[in-house]
Parts: C-alpha cells; structure tokens; sequence
C-alpha cells in the first residue's frame, strides 16, 4: 500500500526521502505449541514504515532510523545487540553487487553511529540485507523487535521509480522497518521486564489520591482535578475503606505515587506522597508535587 500512495505520482529526486509509516494488523499462523501470551501470537500490530530514497541517501536514512531506535529503546531501559545479516549463499533476488551495495550501506550507518554489532553470515532475507535488533530483558533473554532492511525486490517488481538530475527515469531504493517489531510482543517483555512496576512515564496511571478520613474527600478530588489539569494521570480512592486497605491496594497496582491527604494537608494545601520502591517522602505543596512529576515524566527519569 505504500508503494501505491508513491506511485499516484511522479516524483523528483529533490522530493526524496519520502517517509511513509502506519500501524499495520499482520496474520500468521504460528503452531500452536509455539504460542506463548502476547509475545508469540497469530494476530499482532507492527509499527511499519517505508522510506524510499536515492542511493546516495542510504546510509544516512539507516543511520537516522538507528538514532530513533537507540532513543526509543534506552528510553525504555534496554540494553540490545545488532545483528548484521548478511546475503543467503543460495536462493536470494538481486545482482551480487546490489547485495555488497546495501550491506556496505548497513554496515557504514552502524559504524559511523558507533554502534556494535555482530555479523549473522547468510542471516539476511531471500531479498535484502538487514540489520535484526534483540533487546536484553531483565532475566538475559534476548528478544527480537527492531528490524531494518533494505528491499532489492519490491521497487523493481513494481516498478517505484524516480526522475533524477539527468531526467531519467531511476529506480528508488526501499527501506523497510519496524521499531518496536509486534508492539504486542514489545509490551509483552516490557511488562516482564519490569515486573508490571512501570516507571512514572509509562505508568496507566501514575498518582492514587488517597484521603485519609471523610472529612478529606473533597481535598483529596480537588487534588485529582488540580493534577489532571496539568497533565498527570490520577485518581482518587474514594470508597468506604480503611487507608491501611487503600494503600495496599495501590501497592498492589504498583500505582508509582500515593498521595495520602488529611485535614492537615487541606489546611495546609501540601500533600505527602509516598514512592513505589522508595517509601514516605516529605510534605511538599500541590504544586511542587505536579511539577515533580511532570518532569519525571518529560525527562523520563522515573
């Protein structure tokens, strides 16, 4: 389908790279003995992107795509390994020069990022070299996700050209790839990567309110209003229950603050927050508190 929206037009090598991505449904039917929750499915989401380029923009847009991927995957907390793969000896499409050509372009874009890798010799598909992405979970597993691969097949096979400075007619080079891999199996390892304790950025809901008696219910809703509006994900636990049932109940959630209002604290306009991981912290204005964790959600430092 990408290569179709290329193709409703003629394009001009200073209209190159054009970047194409979309969330895409994929089917595959895995042997059920295989399966395994949400990191080997039939059904899953792949974040798929296409980049047609010149020859001489190659190595340049692989070596953005691993900048983004390096951002993406250490904001998550991972540690991972490149895999260069290289030409099958039997059985592959493209001239033996096309295939030095796109791997010596991987390669540079790994080098000049500084980035180690290791070379999987014959590893690459039918059709491109790539370069495979295994990230490192909390247990030593590797798991692969990211993916990026120069496509020899699909541009001669349907023809995605480009009009270059002579006025000719040349053929697009096409980059495939894909960050998270299946999203399904990206949020599959991150959840057992972390053991569910998301950090504040990530977390569904970051801060439970939790009012230490009646008479701080409305402080404790007005403290979920006030932190809604400046962005932050919270809730109040309002129910007729003990705060000692409350607070576990959120430790169970692995909620990364609590916030435990009185009518102190309502006096007072400060609430004191207590840390997954890091127990009671000091009393601190509303304020204070919002800003704290906007910027441990903006530098995602917690």
């Amino acid at each position: 389908m990408h290569i179709m929206i290329y193709k409703t037009r003629k394009h001009s090598y200073r209209e190159l790279p054009i970047r194409l991505a979309e969330m895409g449904t994929v089917y595959r039917y895995e042997r059920s003995g295989v399966l395994h929750g949400m990191d080997r499915v039939r059904g899953f989401t792949v974040d798929d992107s296409h980049i047609f380029c010149t020859p001489e923009q190659l190595a340049g847009e692989v070596s953005g795509i691993l900048d983004l991927m390096d951002f993406l995957l250490k904001s998550f907390g991972y540690t991972y390994t490149c895999y260069l793969a290289t030409r099958p000896k039997d059985h592959f499409l493209g001239s033996e020069e096309q295939w030095a050509f796109a791997t010596a372009a991987l390669q540079h874009a790994l080098e000049t990022r500084g980035i180690p890798y290791e070379v999987d010799e014959g590893g690459g598909a039918f059709y491109a070299p790539k370069i495979d992405v295994k990230l490192r979970d909390a247990l030593g597993r590797e798991w692969q996700c990211p993916t990026i691969q120069v496509d020899l097949n699909l541009p001669k096979r349907f023809g995605v050209y480009y009009t270059g400075a002579d006025g000719q007619d040349h053929e697009a080079v096409m980059l495939h790839r894909a960050l998270f891999g299946s999203v399904e199996r990206f949020v599959g390892i991150y959840i057992e990567h972390t053991g569910g304790e998301f950090p504040v950025w990530v977390a569904p809901l970051q801060v439970m309110v939790i009012p230490a008696n009646p008479k701080a219910l409305e402080y404790a809703a007005d403290t979920v209003l006030m932190l809604k509006a400046g962005g932050v994900r919270a809730e109040a636990d309002l129910r007729d229950d003990k705060m000692g049932a409350k607070i576990r109940d959120a430790e169970l959630q692995k909620i990364p603050y609590m916030l435990v209002v009185g009518p102190r604290e309502a006096e007072a306009g400060t609430v004191s927050p207590r840390r997954k991981g890091a127990g009671q912290l000091e009393a601190m204005t509303r304020q204070a508190f919002l800003e704290r964790v906007q910027k441990e959600s903006r530098e995602r430092s917690g």
